[in-house]
């Protein structure tokens, strides 16, 4: 997905388990465990690389169970990128992938870190505690 004249084009698909490192960390997202990730990119139901001038700044992931229940992960794009509203391109084809192929009855859900969630808010997630339910999350770290 490129529009001419456009540095930035988008890839379906994952990047190297280096790479997923890497734009996580650049973008101030906590690194994984190299096994971890090997691990998880195979199980990716779909995701995007933006990348720059064929460079990678920029993914997406969507994991869940292909029916019922999906979760928006590894949202970044690389310091030098951003403000140029590549995140939410990034979040309209995971959107849109998501529109086109999860069931009508599926629950999506996210973590927003920080002021991420005004960039999420208008992709229709909203915030769920006061709603009957709350997120709540676990790491397994130490």
């Amino acid at each position: 997905m490129k529009a001419k004249n456009d540095p930035y084009e988008m890839v379906a698909g994952v990047p190297s388990v280096e790479v997923f490192r890497r734009l996580r960390t650049d973008a101030g997202l906590s690194d994984r465990d190299p096994a971890a990730v090997a691990a998880a990119l195979p199980n990716t139901w779909y995701g995007v690389v933006l990348r720059h001038e064929g460079e990678p700044i920029g993914m997406g992931r969507i994991i869940g169970d292909g029916g019922t229940a999906f979760q928006v992960v590894d949202i970044c794009v690389h310091p030098a990128h951003q403000g140029r509203g590549l995140g939410r391109r990034i979040m309209a084809a995971l959107t849109e992938e998501l529109e086109r192929r999860a069931p009508a009855t599926a629950y999506v859900s996210l973590i927003a870190d920080g002021p991420a969630r005004f960039l999420y808010e208008k992709f229709g997630f909203a915030d769920t505690a006061g709603h009957g339910s709350i997120g709540m999350y676990r790491f397994m770290g130490a």
